[in-house]
């Protein structure tokens, strides 16, 4: 079963867990899955009109998956999904 990293940042919107199990095929699967077992993440990862937030990038197996086939990229046991928020300023 592929499993998603879930970084610090969200993790008290996943019930404080660093990694989540998902049956998913996809990562558009994995990715419901995760936000039907936890709810509160679908806003800080998803616009209203449903679309991926800007400033969430998505690997899997450290691979972005905007160069792969995006949510469409298949998943197998074993595979890991990482949720990475950008972060900006700084001087």
């Amino acid at each position: 079963m592929p499993q998603i990293q879930i970084p610090g940042a969200l993790r008290q919107y996943a019930g404080k867990q660093a990694t989540v199990q998902v049956p998913a095929n996809n990562v558009g699967e994995a990715l419901a899955s995760l936000i039907s077992q936890y709810p509160d993440l679908n806003r800080h990862l998803y616009t209203d009109d449903g679309k991926l937030r800007a400033f969430v990038n998505v690997y899997v197996n450290d691979e972005d998956m905007r160069y792969l086939q995006k949510e469409a990229t298949a998943l197998k046991d074993g595979d890991t999904i990482s949720i990475v928020p950008s972060i900006a300023g700084g001087r």
